[in-house]
Formats: structure tokens, sequence, C-alpha cells
């Protein structure tokens, strides 16, 4: 058990604890896949973990690289406190590095997309979209998300909590969550609502084919739910959603009944 139990109480710790700290939640998976050492420092003694969060602040970012200097983080998680210090997953992204790079986070002049929720650069979503990518994905992820769930479950318990939140940032996240034992702290029945549009809605429908990302086949599929909403279909953005998991349980609530990936 460590003394911090907070974000702003781990970013007031020196460098090196605030550091040993955030290595209990690298998924052992994560090391292995790229034959990364513990300390995620390289042959040359090049950091690969980077950590910001200034002292008295609520809020930090991690960023791990399979090699100093890559582009991009094979993964990288922002994390708040609530208002009664309980640990908030803002965003977490496992990025493969030897896949594909499609700039949805960038408009051609480099300007930030901010994930595709302030701006998006339309030719590179459509591209990824096309190459099986789903909203805000730049890269394949790594495909251990389970891994990562259970790595992340025990950092939150050494810290000493029983629970953590998490905010989806598009459907399709909201939907895996469910799947990995989440429930919903808000939110649950604006998914329902959003399910149900897609099979009864004639609003909905009839938009299917209107854009590239509006596919006829969103009816039944999250994948294509989810870049439809990204899209703009339900004339408003994906947000309101809040989950929580509690450690060591599994929910079971599914708000997409019968739909396949």
């Amino acid at each position: 058990m460590v003394d911090a139990h907070s974000i702003a109480g781990i970013n007031n710790l020196p460098d090196a604890e605030k550091r040993e700290i955030f290595l209990h939640l690298v998924p052992q998976e994560l090391l292995d896949r790229f034959s990364l050492a513990p300390d995620l420092m390289d042959d040359q003694g090049n950091n690969l973990f980077w950590i910001h969060g200034k002292p008295g602040s609520r809020s930090l970012e991690l960023k791990i690289y399979h090699q100093a200097g890559f582009k991009d983080p094979i993964l990288y998680c922002h994390m708040v406190d609530t208002l009664n210090a309980q640990i908030h997953v803002l965003l977490y992204i496992m990025n493969d590095p030897f896949s594909n790079r499609y700039n949805t986070d960038v408009l051609p002049d480099g300007t930030p997309t901010e994930f595709g929720t302030r701006i998006r650069n339309i030719d590179a979503e459509l591209q990824a979209m096309q190459a099986g990518l789903l909203p805000g994905q730049i890269r394949r992820g790594l495909s251990i998300l389970s891994q990562a769930v259970m790595s992340f479950e025990s950092f939150v318990q050494k810290l000493g909590h029983t629970r953590y939140f998490n905010e989806p940032l598009y459907y399709h996240n909201a939907i895996i969550f469910e799947r990995y034992g989440f429930n919903y702290q808000v939110g649950k029945k604006r998914m329902e609502t959003i399910h149900t549009r897609f099979l009864e809605d004639e609003e909905i429908i009839s938009q299917f084919g209107t854009t590239p990302f509006r596919r006829p086949e969103a009816q039944h599929s999250i994948f294509f739910r989810s870049w439809a909403i990204h899209d703009g279909i339900l004339g408003e953005h994906f947000d309101g959603v809040t989950m929580y998991k509690v450690i060591g349980q599994k929910g079971a609530v599914n708000t997409a009944p019968g739909i396949n990936w």
C-alpha cells in the first residue's frame, strides 16, 4: 500500500516515487510484447515512460513508448481525481506501433482534431474506417485490454480504492466497457435509447447512406453505429456517460442486446 491515495497526492511525491507507483499499472503483456525492461528504460538509458502531473494538480497523463523518439505511445492514459478523490479515467489508448497510421488526430495543416471531437479530418477518418479502425483510433490497438484492465485494477487497489470510474469518449467505448463488467453511474438510459433509435427511429434510419459513415449496417453493428454517431447521425455529440467498475466484480449490463460487433 502506498501513502498517496489520489492523483493529487501522487503528484506531490518526488518523481522517483511517482514513477514507482505508476509502474504498477503497466500490463506485463505490454512489456513482453515489446521486450521492454520493467523500469521502462531502454539499453541506451533512454526513458520510455513519461509522466506529466504537476504538484497540486488532480490530473495526470502517462505515455509509454516502445522505442525512444517514436511519434506515438503504445499506451496513453489520462486520469483525474473525482471530487471525493476517486480515480476517474478520461482516456486510455493502446497503439500498435507497427500498424499503419491514420492521421485522424490532425488536419493536413497539423491542427489537432482532439480525436475528432472538435474538428475532423474526414479523409483520414474514412481511410481508418475502411481499414477497420474505430472513431478516435490512429493505429490498430494491441488486443490486450483484458490484461490492461486487470493491471489497472491492481493499481487502483494498491491506492486503497474499491472502484474506479471512466468516461467513454465514443459509443463503442461504452459497449466495450459493458462487456468488461463496467456499470453505469450516468447514461444507461441514454445508451438504451440510442439502441432503440437505431432499430426503430425513422429519423435515424432515413439517414443511412447519406454519408460514407452512416452505413445501413449501423442498425445491427456496434462498429458502424459508432462511426454513424461520430458523424452526427443523432444530431448531437456522444457525451453524458460515466461508468464505473468495482474491483473484483463484473457487472452484467447490456444496452445493445443482440447487436454484433
